[in-house]
């Protein structure tokens, strides 16, 4: 029935069209004289258009949508241009596109309407534009427009959607940081770093007492046979600057700046010389090895590109997950939105086990902690866990501390 109700419409238009036609010629006859055949002849041309018009194909256009490029930064403007060829030269009165926008560009402000009002007339090709302001992160798809055309008089309207699919890659908004490697200093005074310390086997500049957990290759056989005792060698360390970045992926207000700032820091980790790994809890757990170059850059900025906030999953409740199975020590660094007595005591646990811990606590513009966080962040200066407070559009203070030391 469905199907069979469109064409009962354009038989009923048809009907109506020619019962016109029959109506001004009969008042023509009859009445007689030129005003009554001007009227005839007036509304045969638009009677004859609306009949050619409802015989003529639509699936002869020829659409092209033309993206200047594919891969873009949250918050840059995109220009979309919509090119239109058709094979003839067929008058049309009108023609309305639109482009069929989905996800999270719906709701985003545009200069011009992707809905166009054109009029082609005799042209063979023609285009329209539309910009998009501020693009949202994530990976975005172009699948289809809707083509209308119709006749003066509104009886035939022919619609006609063609698909063409493109999409677009939104990376994360990221801000220049300078990373500096953090010492464990609190409000005790400085401590011992848990960093992981790396030795350079080539490099020997000492010997030292045999101690528990040394290498037999690392045995100075000559210093102990003068000291009757196991001497080892002492060789040259250096530290590591290796990362591994824990991002929160409950729903939360500040989701968008915690994606933000986890970008920033991974770059700017990167950019360093450092290396890098990634874990994040959202719909599914996602472990990325500490890694460095651009490669890791790339991977890590596609896969924040298209997280989303549906973890079900506390950050703390995500440190004891299975995916969670770094075996090396390293920096640990935190990136939340939410504080609790919980987190701080993983955190804290964690930290003795396999480094040092820093906390990234996100807040907007001007946000101040409440009474129950700055309590929290006693507690974990306390139990070893560096608390920092990032405020949305001035990421670079995260560090200031640091490289002002």
């Amino acid at each position: 029935m469905k199907k069979l109700l469109p064409l009962l419409k354009k038989v009923w238009k048809f009907i109506l069209l020619f019962l016109l036609i029959l109506l001004t010629f009969s008042y023509a006859m009859f009445q007689g004289g030129f005003v009554s055949w001007f009227l005839f002849y007036s509304f045969l041309p638009f009677a004859i258009y609306s009949t050619a018009l409802s015989l003529y194909p639509l699936g002869g256009l020829e659409i092209k949508r033309v993206l200047p490029k594919t891969d873009y930064n949250a918050g840059e403007t995109l220009k979309v241009s919509v090119h239109i060829k058709r094979p003839d030269r067929f008058p049309l009165f009108y023609l309305l596109i639109e482009e069929k926008l989905e996800g999270t560009l719906v709701s985003v402000q545009q200069s011009k309407s992707t809905k166009a009002l054109l009029f082609p007339g005799f042209q063979r090709e023609f285009s329209n534009e539309y910009i998009i302001k501020e693009l949202p992160r994530g990976e975005h798809s172009f699948r289809w427009f809707t083509v209308k055309v119709g006749d003066p008089l509104g009886l035939f309207e022919k619609e006609k959607q063609f698909a063409l699919e493109e999409k677009i890659i939104v990376y994360p908004a990221y801000s220049e940081l300078v990373y500096q490697h953090f010492e464990n200093q609190f409000d005790q005074g400085l401590t011992a770093s848990r960093e992981r310390v790396q030795r350079d086997t080539t490099i020997a500049v000492g010997v030292r007492e045999y101690q528990p957990g040394d290498r037999f290759s690392w045995i100075n056989w000559k210093a102990t046979a003068k000291r009757n005792e196991f001497m080892t060698k002492e060789f040259e360390q250096r530290q590591s600057h290796d990362v591994f970045i824990v991002m929160d992926c409950v729903p939360d207000p500040h989701f968008e700046t915690v994606v933000s700032f986890t970008a920033s820091l991974i770059r700017a980790v990167l950019k360093k010389g450092a290396q890098a790994g990634l874990l994040t809890a959202s719909k599914t757990n996602n472990s990325f090895p500490i890694r460095g170059g651009e490669s890791q850059l790339q991977v890590l900025f596609y896969h924040l590109a298209k997280i989303e906030a549906k973890s079900n999953l506390s950050l703390d409740k995500v440190l004891e997950t299975d995916s969670f199975s770094v075996q090396q020590t390293v920096s640990f660094m935190l990136v939340t939105a939410q504080l609790s007595k919980g987190l701080i005591e993983k955190a804290s646990f964690l930290g003795r086990r396999k480094g040092a811990i820093t906390l990234f606590l996100i807040k907007h513009q001007q946000e101040t902690p409440m009474d129950e966080e700055r309590s929290l962040i006693s507690v974990a200066n306390a139990r070893g866990v560096r608390i920092v407070m990032v405020h949305e559009g001035n990421f670079a203070a995260a560090f200031s501390e640091v490289s002002g030391r």
